[in-house]
């Protein structure tokens, strides 16, 4: 068994573990392979194991990846901050962008996606701790987004909400950020009958994965555990 195959089997008995508690069993989760640091040789490998969503953060990096594993399984997700004049190059590559956080950039995967004639899948990512060197919209601010998006930009299908939580050694403490993006996923929906278009709630990494999916995430993103 490859040190890779280890890797994903310690993971995937820790998410089994979380889920005790949880409304969710394992085959509701989603695991976003995290390829910042892996080789094309990794990627392949991780795919082999049935890891078919695998997400980038910098588009300058994810096109050569597409370019060279094209025909394989693979659902490519944009992670990272997503730079509106980069949008073209990825927009009919993905499966799903993460980290819509702002009108410009919704603006321009409207156009690009009217231009496609098909809607493109979105999550809006939140600042759940106001942190400066982060990205994403301010928690007090997503449902008046959310609410303009619909409106406003009719090719954009929002799906869920992303995060990314503070870095922390005690991954414990981060549990109330974590049951807040849960309360605001919960309250997006309902004030909007999204119903089944809604449903993605992405929060967790390798650091704190165990405890996100304690508070109702159902998808996570896994790097560094995964290919340390």
């Amino acid at each position: 068994m490859s040190r890779l195959n280890e890797n994903l089997n310690e993971i995937l008995e820790k998410i089994n573990n979380s889920l005790s508690t949880s409304s969710y069993e394992l085959d509701d989760i989603t695991l976003v392979t995290v390829t910042k640091n892996a080789t094309i040789e990794q990627i392949k490998e991780a795919n082999e194991l049935g890891l078919k969503d695998i997400g980038e953060n910098k588009v300058q990096k994810a096109l050569p990846q597409m370019n060279e594993l094209e025909g394989l399984n693979i659902n490519w997700h944009f992670i990272g901050h997503l730079q509106s004049n980069k949008v073209k190059y990825i927009i009919d590559k993905v499966h799903l962008i993460q980290s819509l956080d702002r009108h410009s950039l919704a603006s321009e995967i409207n156009n690009r996606a009217k231009n496609l004639a098909r809607k493109i899948d979105t999550l809006v990512q939140v600042n759940i701790a106001l942190e400066e060197t982060k990205y994403g919209l301010a928690p007090d601010y997503v449902l008046n987004f959310v609410e303009e998006v619909l409106e406003n930009y009719p090719f954009i299908r929002i799906r869920g909400l992303m995060t990314i939580a503070p870095f922390d050694e005690k991954p414990e403490s981060l549990r109330p950020y974590f049951t807040r993006m849960r309360q605001l996923f919960e309250e997006t929906g309902e004030k909007f009958d999204l119903k089944d278009d809604f449903n993605i709630l992405s929060m967790g990494m390798s650091n704190d994965y165990q405890i996100a999916l304690e508070e109702g995430s159902n998808m996570i993103r896994i790097g560094s555990s995964l290919f340390k």
